[in-house]
């Protein structure tokens, strides 16, 4: 067994099923009687969610993760020739990658039983950017073996301390070649005295400018990524509450479209109101006119039956003294 092999299978594995894995692994080890490799394998840090997330895109889709690399370090290189177009064009590209790749990494994640949160995403990015801003960080989420997610601040390279498994075999980084002053402390020196030593001076001083310069190149190169991060940041918010004014604006015209509908509707009810109201006063005069009329008629019925019943009353008389005599 390689410690590589078991460490690149593992980081592959959903977080929640690592630790069994691990186990496996590790027994597997000590069966096949090795101790030491049972115990780095032990020793394997489980992963943050983010940082599986980031090494199951690097195990997918290494190829665009390594064109993102480079595009980091072809950033680098135009900042260092301080190209303002080039880096405006490099920006804008390193944004649509990082934005395609977040995608694919949560519909990798999602494939795998896994929906990632918002913050999950931003966690995923924050390493995407990392990986652009500095070239050691490229390499670690090359390696596929993270276990927490990389973040870059604009200030030194990003740290890297606990986020990756160790050991993590070089994700095609050749070692240093030596120095010179290496070299010279292997081989005796013929000079000596005086001599040798202004020109021992002479290289401090040429290394400590040559330092100078790097820590003057490096501070710009961190002010110049702050500001395009700044820039972005910017751009979003724009974008954002462009949007939002837009949807604002919508509801303005929604709002007030409503609102000229139920006036015109008031206006209607309000002229129907006040036909039936003249209808009503009408009616309410019509009514007290035939009250008027039926309250007469009442009189003229009353006096008619007072009449009758006198009359009748008269006929009764006459006929019973008539018939009297």
């Amino acid at each position: 067994m390689d410690l590589d092999d078991v460490a690149d299978e593992l980081y592959g594995v959903p977080p929640e099923e690592f630790v069994a894995a691990r186990t496996e692994a590790r027994d597997r080890a000590r069966a096949a009687g090795d101790k030491q490799l049972a115990a780095d394998i032990a020793a394997l840090p489980k992963p943050a969610t983010a940082a599986w997330v980031c090494n199951l895109l690097v195990h997918a889709q290494r190829a665009e993760i390594a064109q993102l690399v480079e595009l980091g370090g072809m950033m680098r290189e135009a900042q260092r020739s301080l190209s303002g177009e080039q880096m405006k064009e490099l920006g804008r590209q390193r944004s649509q990658v990082v934005a395609a790749l977040a995608r694919q990494a949560r519909a990798l994640a999602h494939q795998r039983g896994h929906d990632i949160s918002s913050a999950l995403a931003e966690q995923v990015e924050g390493t995407l950017r990392a990986a652009v801003a500095d070239p050691d960080a490229g390499e670690a989420l090359l390696g596929g073996r993270l276990t927490a997610p990389l973040s870059y601040t604009g200030l030194g390279p990003v740290d890297l301390g606990g986020a990756v498994a160790t050991p993590v075999r070089a994700a095609g980084r050749t070692p240093p070649a030596p120095s010179h002053a290496s070299a010279g402390a292997r081989t005796p020196s013929k000079r000596s005295g005086a001599g040798q030593e202004r020109e021992d001076r002479a290289a401090r001083e040429q290394a400590e400018q040559e330092r100078r310069r790097r820590e003057a190149q490096e501070q710009r190169r961190r002010e110049l990524a702050q500001a395009e991060q700044d820039a972005a940041e910017a751009a979003g918010v724009a974008r954002d509450t462009a949007a939002a004014a837009g949807t604002a604006e919508q509801r303005v015209t929604g709002a007030r479209a409503a609102e000229e509908e139920l006036r015109a509707r008031v206006a209607e009810l309000e002229e129907e109101l006040r036909r039936t109201q003249q209808r009503a006063r009408t009616a309410g005069t019509a009514l007290q006119e035939a009250q008027r009329r039926s309250d007469a008629a009442a009189r003229r019925a009353q006096t008619a039956a007072s009449i009758r019943d006198r009359a009748q009353a008269r006929a009764e008389q006459l006929r019973a003294a008539l018939e009297r005599g």
